[in-house]
């Protein structure tokens, strides 16, 4: 057995085999020119593949410097490998998800779920996103080469309710200073004009390719096809109430007799401090769940607990698509319909808010409007054909999520990986180790 496991032949073809079932799976096919590689390291031998090794040394062994290097570089190229195509780790960096997702949960994204995309720039610093360590403006990747959106096969296709790791859509532009900030939603307020020419405040302004903008999480509830509505704060998906799930919470005004609400009661329910805000001696506002409101009623000092809803009519100039004729708001918003590959819509002026910027950014069209007519890469149009699927994220927490409602639809091209299971969940508002969520531990994503 041991003869044939160290035999040369053996090694080459498990390897060739391992090797092609990638092959087939990218469907890049001239990537079989590395069996020849492949060949030479464990047959002919011909070339000294591993230069940073002594070809023969003199009592058959490397050093242990050479040793080290050799299993550094090994554990950088797998590390790699399986960061790009099967299973990524990811931190909660924000409430946005509260409470189905804690801040400070670190949770395992699957490429697999929905197919792992191929790198749209491939020269890259290993195990960074966008920046360099210790730095906040180097880019850590080459745009030297730029490759097509490409994606390979996967188990399954995105569906409701699933909780999906994208890249921002507005993360095409970003002002350095401020790269967690929306860029477009920084010119709505301060103005173009400010935003690039005050570079001591917003600092230089860069473009980055689709997978190198930042990483968003948040629940998917509409899917391509889907007609979504918001009524009130509920969220209506072809005319049917969405599932419900036990961590949606929405903002609520609680109101007391004078006296506080215990600090106890508060940790037990899981407000963050950051999450309180006191208007008067007697009214509070928190982001509650629905199971949180029940036992908030229960206290002899609560007088009265109200949702936050901003009624219909209500336009916020800040909620997609930015244009009067859709005077929506986070709690009343649509119906819209979620584009779907090979679907056409009419193009006029009522619809155009609407695609504009898929059609000219996600798509890559030119889109110009002369004399009232709509011209698409030169030509007249009244209607346009959707490239890709696209889909509708938002938040659990509701009233407190920079998602969906405010930049749109979310490309197929930017979907990264389903949410599968929290490994570590850290509390930062406690010391070591009493900032250990032990209870949420291995906890499968829900």
């Amino acid at each position: 057995m041991k003869e044939i496991l160290t035999n040369k032949w053996f090694k080459f073809i498990v390897v060739a085999l391992i090797y092609s079932s990638w092959v087939i799976w990218m469907e890049s096919y001239w990537w079989f020119i590395g069996l020849a590689v492949i060949f030479d390291m464990y047959v002919t031998k011909k070339v000294h593949w591993a230069f940073w090794k002594k070809k023969n040394p003199a009592n058959g062994k490397q050093t242990k410097v050479v040793e080290w290097v050799d299993a550094i570089i090994f554990a950088v190229i797998a590390a790699t490998f399986i960061r790009m195509f099967f299973i990524e780790a990811y931190t909660i960096p924000t409430s946005s998800m509260e409470k189905s997702m804690l801040v400070g949960d670190f949770l395992f994204v699957s490429k697999t779920s929905y197919g792992p995309k191929l790198p749209n720039t491939p020269l890259s610093f290993p195990f960074v996103h966008h920046t360099m360590p210790l730095s906040k403006t180097k880019k850590s990747y080459l745009e030297w080469i730029q490759n097509p959106y490409k994606r390979m096969a996967g188990f399954g296709d995105v569906e409701n309710n699933d909780v999906v790791v994208f890249n921002f859509p507005h993360g095409d532009t970003v002002a350095l200073n401020m790269p967690t900030q929306d860029y477009y939603q920084l010119v709505r307020s301060y103005g173009r004009d400010r935003i690039w020419n005050d570079k001591r405040t917003f600092g230089k302004i860069i473009s980055r390719p689709v997978d190198k903008r930042e990483n968003y999480i948040k629940r998917c509830v509409g899917t391509p096809g889907d007609v979504l509505e918001l009524k009130d704060g509920q969220l209506y998906v072809n005319g049917k109430t969405q599932e419900s799930f036990p961590g949606v919470q929405y903002d609520y005004i609680i109101t007391t007799n004078g006296t506080p609400i215990n600090k106890r009661t508060l940790e037990k329910i899981g407000i963050a401090k950051a999450d309180q805000q006191i208007y008067s001696d007697t009214q509070y506002l928190y982001p509650l769940t629905d199971e949180y409101v029940k036992e908030l009623e229960q206290l002899n000092n609560i007088t009265s607990i109200k949702r936050v809803n901003i009624p219909a009519g209500n336009w916020d100039r800040n909620i997609f698509p930015h244009d009067s004729q859709y005077p929506w708001n986070v709690d009343n918003f649509g119906p819209l319909t979620i584009p779907q590959k090979g679907v056409t819509v009419d193009l006029n002026a009522k619809t155009l808010p609407l695609y504009q910027r898929l059609i000219s950014i996600y798509e890559g069209h030119q889109l110009e409007v002369k004399d009232n007519t709509i011209y698409i890469d030169g030509v007249a149009t009244d209607s346009y054909t959707f490239e890709m699927d696209y889909y509708w994220m938002m938040g659990d927490n509701r009233h407190n999520s920079a998602d969906s409602r405010y930049w749109g639809f979310v490309p197929e091209d930017h979907v990264v990986g389903k949410a599968v299971f929290i490994w570590l969940s850290l509390d930062k508002e406690k010391g070591f180790p009493a900032n250990i969520r032990w209870n949420r531990l291995f906890n499968l994503v829900h």
